[in-house]
């Protein structure tokens, strides 16, 4: 199995790759610091599986998950982070991770992600397991007590995120602020922005606020 190990963090990768690189039938192919590193690299290296951090400055591990997994479908990602957050969990399994560890993980941990993500099946960390258990009873509780209306579709194929996104622009919130609100990158809401000015047709924030204000995405 060939590993690739991706984190901003240069004494947690290399004590990565110590742990990742004695797991029996392991290799470790390369070392990214980023998540532009880490993409290039999987291009190069061509590892099964990409051990991914999330917050990493320039190009996030979201980012770079999506990029891999869009570019090279034969490398799974687990991510490997300090972050549980909901918004973390949920962004990283839709850019297509197969496993989601928290940077408590064991050894044993580690190398049963690995071995899943080969085999095609995903292992999450017992605390994230349990966020997303709870955000599903969260959102069935919500749906039982909402009046069964009709929702209408967000227009030239917007996604939920981005709305949320915009609606934060239509209130004069920085990127920073968003992220902080969001608990994202500010990467990846550079990502999302840039996503909302070419669906959008706006040229800048200013025509985005207003797009959002005639189509009652201002929140």
């Amino acid at each position: 199995m060939k590993v690739l190990v991706a984190d901003d963090q240069r004494v947690v990768r290399e004590g990565l790759a110590t742990i990742v690189g004695a797991l029996p039938g392991v290799e470790v192919v390369g070392l990214a610091a980023d998540g532009a590193e880490a993409t290039a690299m999987a291009g190069e290296h061509r590892p099964d599986v990409v051990l991914m951090d999330l917050r990493m400055p320039g190009t996030d591990g979201i980012q770079a998950t999506a990029a891999i997994r869009s570019q090279f479908p034969g490398t799974q990602v687990v991510v490997l982070t300090t972050y549980a957050d909901d918004a973390s969990i949920v962004d990283a399994l839709s850019a297509g991770a197969a496993g989601y560890l928290t940077k408590d993980a064991t050894r044993d941990d580690i190398r049963r992600a690995l071995e899943a993500a080969v085999g095609g099946q995903g292992i999450l960390d017992p605390a994230v397991q349990a966020r997303l258990l709870e955000a599903a009873r969260a959102g069935v509780r919500s749906e039982q007590s909402r009046p069964a209306t009709p929702s209408a579709p967000l227009p030239d194929g917007l996604t939920e995120r981005e709305a949320e996104v915009l609606a934060l622009i239509a209130q004069g919130r920085s990127n920073g602020e968003i992220a902080q609100q969001l608990y994202v990158a500010e990467a990846t809401v550079k990502t999302h922005v840039n996503r909302i000015l070419a669906k959008t047709g706006a040229r800048d924030r200013t025509q985005a606020a207003a797009y959002a204000h005639q189509h009652g995405l201002a929140g």
